[in-house]
């Protein structure tokens, strides 16, 4: 594939239609045609931005927060579902790549999803968050490392995403470098939540930690927040005091491009306003950074310290046997998996 030419890339800030899969579909495809509109060839978009990041979970005991399970539940995205299959068609329409933050539904089991798509609508991949964090996995299955992708994609280059806190996670970032990523999209929500009682959940230092994941894997990082307004204080606040961890008067966008030696290069919303954010990506640049340093090339020390890597899925259940060769899946037995990479 030869190199991507400059283009531009998008970043939503925006309040999700909380809890409501159908209003959140269209409201993305309005923001998917805006940005095509505004000549963007990528538009990335936050963590579990449909239905909305399940705010309850840290305002109230998990007994409390089980009102609003099945409602979230309900408005999941299943993959191939006609949500699913209206986000690619979008993409198609407008000629743009997306990369939608969703919550995943598989059966029984919830998963905070990145769901990426071509400009032609083909599914470029469907990853998970590796490890939801802290009161999350009380609603969150967990991914695996095959959910650690860097994808080729046609005009834009090797694109790979990752789930808010997964950019504190140092070895899941290596694993990511490794793979040659040059666009990276994360994906976060609204930084309005325990606002002056929690400083690493406030914006200076999760925007400080997708800064520093632009320099340390020189590459092209576009931070895609959500804002919480009055629909979702209204939604998930039955009190002052469950106001009072949600800001008072919510808020908490910043969405943001940094380029691979971390200058902000998109322009700025206020952390209340809805809008997308805009920069230009030129590939052509990520040498000079790599030149300084290349954590998982020649600035690496694997004489010193190694990552084992291991990208295969880990499928809660393997069929075997007879059921396994009439689906195509090998003659009676496993299918052979590749064998781990170490990097």
């Amino acid at each position: 594939m030869t190199a991507a030419a400059p283009f531009v890339a998008a970043a939503v800030q925006a309040e999700p239609c909380w809890l409501d899969v159908e209003a959140g579909v269209e409201r993305a495809v309005g923001l998917i045609a805006e940005a095509a509109g505004n000549d963007a060839r990528l538009v990335a978009f936050p963590e579990t931005w449909i239905p909305g990041y399940p705010h309850f979970l840290w305002l109230g005991p998990q007994a409390w927060g089980m009102q609003f399970v099945q409602r979230y539940h309900e408005n999941s995205i299943t993959v191939g579902d006609e949500a699913f299959q209206r986000l690619a068609r979008a993409s198609a329409d407008n000629d743009i790549c997306v990369v939608l933050g969703a919550s995943e539904k598989d059966r029984g089991s919830l998963y905070m999803a990145q769901f990426a798509f071509g400009a032609d609508g083909e599914v470029l991949f469907c990853r998970r968050k590796l490890k939801p964090t802290h009161v999350e996995r009380a609603l969150f299955g967990q991914g695996d490392g095959s959910h650690l992708h860097v994808q080729e994609v046609a005009g834009i280059g090797w694109l790979g995403a990752l789930n808010c806190w997964e950019h504190l996670q140092p070895l899941t970032k290596f694993a990511m470098y490794s793979q040659g990523e040059q666009v990276h999209v994360a994906g976060w929500p609204s930084f309005c939540l325990y606002r002056g009682l929690a400083n690493a959940l406030d914006i200076d230092v999760n925007m400080n930690a997708t800064q520093v994941y632009a320099v340390e894997g020189s590459c092209f990082t576009i931070a895609a927040t959500t804002v919480t307004g009055e629909a979702g204080l209204d939604l998930f606040c039955q009190n002052d005091e469950q106001r009072a961890l949600l800001g008072g008067v919510g808020g908490g966008g910043c969405s943001r491009i940094y380029a691979p030696d971390g200058r902000i290069i998109s322009n700025l919303l206020d952390e209340h306003e809805e809008g997308i954010v805009y920069a230009e990506i030129d590939l052509s640049l990520i040498p000079l950074s790599k030149v300084a340093q290349d954590p998982s090339g020649h600035y690496a020390r694997p004489d010193v310290t190694r990552l084992i890597f291991d990208p295969r899925p880990q499928p809660a259940v393997e069929i075997v046997g007879d059921e396994a060769a009439a689906s195509g899946d090998g003659e009676g037995g496993l299918e052979e998996l590749p064998q781990p990479a170490t990097v």
